[in-house]
């Protein structure tokens, strides 16, 4: 006999009032009516909300909260003015706590229902110290809307654009030079890029700032132009270099009709290339583009971590997407044997100069891909553990496959992405997990960022 139809028992348009059990991974509240699973943005577990349906599939729907009949215990005033419309961070209203123990349920979830992962041992939370001003790079969104021009952050699921002149999650600094930037854009009539129309000039601004070193670098996104010759004075004059330590202003050119944000070339307008940031006892010059962790405090206490698995392991270690060559070096300074691989060669050349700069000759950076030089190294019997940080895509299938078939003793699995990560750790068949920590870097958002041990069977 056939089973019978299942019916959706809502419709668009229904209202319904509902409590709020649990959140998903993107932060949405979720609902249950009659079985049929409702995702609620902009609620809480503990809400009970009255809302109208918006959105009906075979497997969930989306209900769109008018009232709150009740609200959450876990629910706090947000310090950001721009909250909820700004699509920047989603938990502002959310209290911290109740944040940490969201991102391990997350992680959690993600181990146990996509790695299909059982028996783990409990995950360690490693919360901020500081959950506000702790950003030390921004992109910035720009657009015109009613003739204002506005610098800030998407809308949630959409490309306006909402205008703050403070972001209460990044360095104090980067907020001062962001709105002294859009006094410059406005006094010189810069044009602005309308996206629907691709036409027009700057794109995006980026600032990278170190709060230890007080440098700043500046990036102009643009399609094709040129910056009048009036505006890039502005930039260095002594009064801009003392109050902001402008170490550089880079244009990159984006001519892509795309949601890309960077393009492949940069054009220098002033200074280098490059900023300082320091990390414990290191120094790192990085570029406009390069990858490093954004949370400098937290991002201590992660490579503290990777270096307090590595260390007793012997023989050396292979740091795979190494960026900038932030854990790379951090392992290396107990002289222990480190070669990083990357594949961006600006990320890379940062990697090998920071190498230089640190005096750690124990450390070295190959260019290029993962896939191209893993293999070759571990013909050899030096290492002992393989760090793995890759973008939020994960590791291809080769990569996976070719440490199950000759890795080391040890694999340190970096992410920020708990779905990709599990699917990685399944395939990783001949080794176990032995350790996974949660490193809270973006406070106020449903971000995860997790180190995984895992150890050869």
């Amino acid at each position: 006999m056939a089973k019978p139809k299942y019916t959706i028992p809502v419709r668009p348009g229904d209202t319904l009032e509902l409590d709020i059990e649990t959140q998903g991974s993107s932060g949405d509240g979720i609902a249950h009516h009659e079985g049929y699973t409702l995702f609620v943005p902009g609620a809480l577990p503990g809400d009970h909300v009255r809302g109208r349906v918006t959105q009906v599939t075979p497997r969930f729907g989306v209900l769109v909260p008018g009232e709150w009949v009740e609200r959450s215990p876990f629910r706090i005033s947000p310090d950001c003015p721009a909250f909820p419309a700004c699509g920047g961070c989603k938990f502002q209203d959310l209290n911290y706590d109740r944040q940490i123990e969201f991102k391990v349920q997350v992680l959690a979830d993600a181990l146990k229902h996509i790695g299909k992962l059982g028996g783990l041992p409990p995950i360690r939370p490693v919360p901020a110290g500081q959950i506000f001003e702790y950003r030390n790079k921004v992109l910035f969104a720009v657009q015109m809307r009613g003739g204002k021009l506005r610098i800030g952050f998407y809308r949630h699921n959409t490309h306006e654009v909402i205008d703050s002149d403070t972001c209460n999650v990044c360095f104090p600094a980067i907020n001062e030079a962001k709105e002294w930037i859009r006094h410059l854009l406005e006094k010189h009539r810069v044009s602005i890029y309308n996206e629907r129309k691709h036409k027009g000039f700057l794109r995006g601004l980026a600032i990278r700032h170190s709060r230890e070193t007080g440098e700043t670098l500046i990036g102009f996104v643009t399609t094709a132009g040129q910056f009048s010759t009036a505006f890039l004075k502005e930039f260095s004059s002594p009064e801009m270099q003392n109050r902001f330590g402008i170490t550089g202003v880079v244009q990159n050119i984006n001519r892509q009709t795309t949601n890309v944000v960077f393009g492949p070339g940069n054009h220098l307008l002033h200074g280098e290339n490059r900023y300082r940031e320091i990390l414990g006892s290191l120094q790192f010059d990085l570029s406009l583009t390069s990858f490093f962790q954004v949370n400098p405090a937290q991002a201590v206490k992660l490579y503290d971590l990777a270096g307090e698995w590595a260390s007793p392991v012997a023989g050396g270690a292979i740091d795979a997407y190494s960026g900038a060559g932030g854990i790379a070096l951090w392992l290396a300074r107990t002289g222990k044997k480190v070669v990083g691989i990357e594949e961006f060669p600006p990320a890379a050349q940062n990697a090998g100069h920071n190498a230089n700069l640190n005096h750690l000759t124990s450390c070295s950076f190959l260019e290029g891909s993962v896939e191209h030089h893993l293999a070759d190294l571990l013909q050899g019997s030096e290492w002992g553990t393989v760090i793995l940080d890759p973008p939020r895509k994960g590791c291809s299938e080769e990569v996976l496959a070719r440490l199950c078939e000759s890795g080391p003793q040890q694999i340190v699995y970096i992410s920020c992405n708990p779905s990709t990560l599990a699917r990685d750790l399944a395939r990783l068949e001949r080794y176990q997990l032995r350790e996974t920590v949660m490193v809270d870097m973006f406070p106020q958002t449903p971000h995860v960022e997790s180190a995984v041990r895992l150890q050869r069977l």
